[in-house]
């Protein structure tokens, strides 16, 4: 389980960065950010969902996919496309970087990597194509250091 002191140090973040820019922190996107962010790894909307109804039996997909595309805006998760999957993203409320991901195909965690030069490489690649990004997320599969570690041994 996560820190529970780190999860609401994250919430109480959010909430004033939201505060900030002048959107809305309601206590059900406060709720959803807190399931991703305690969750073991990546989560995907339907499982967001069934926690969910754990403490709101009436919610609905549409209810969950407005929250998450609100958080999403927000710059307070990344959406794991391979996996189809959420998580909370490292740096918070200060979220100003292109989402790099590590995945590992042994035991599914998901790392996030913040290396500028990656994002730069990208930019300049397809500058050099004359096409103008508007979002890159690179995932990258492969094997994390700990299953790596348990084959060897």
């Amino acid at each position: 389980m996560k820190d529970s002191a780190d999860v609401t140090c994250r919430l109480d973040a959010a909430a004033a960065a939201c505060q900030r820019d002048g959107v809305r922190f309601t206590e059900l996107r406060r709720h959803v950010l807190g399931l991703v962010l305690t969750a073991e790894g990546p989560v995907t909307a339907y499982g967001l969902l069934d926690r969910l109804r754990g403490t709101r039996w009436n919610a609905a997909p549409p209810t969950v996919y407005r929250t998450l595309d609100f958080l999403l805006q927000q710059g307070l998760i990344h959406r794991v496309e391979r996996l189809n999957a959420f998580i909370g993203c490292d740096e918070g409320a200060s979220h100003t970087h292109a989402a790099q991901f590590l995945i590992c195909n042994t035991c599914g965690a998901v790392d996030e990597v913040d290396n500028p030069a990656v994002a730069n490489a990208v930019g300049l690649a397809a500058a050099a194509k004359g096409f103008t990004p508007a979002h890159a997320t690179i995932e990258i599969e492969g094997t994390c250091a700990a299953c790596a570690g348990s084959v060897a041994h």
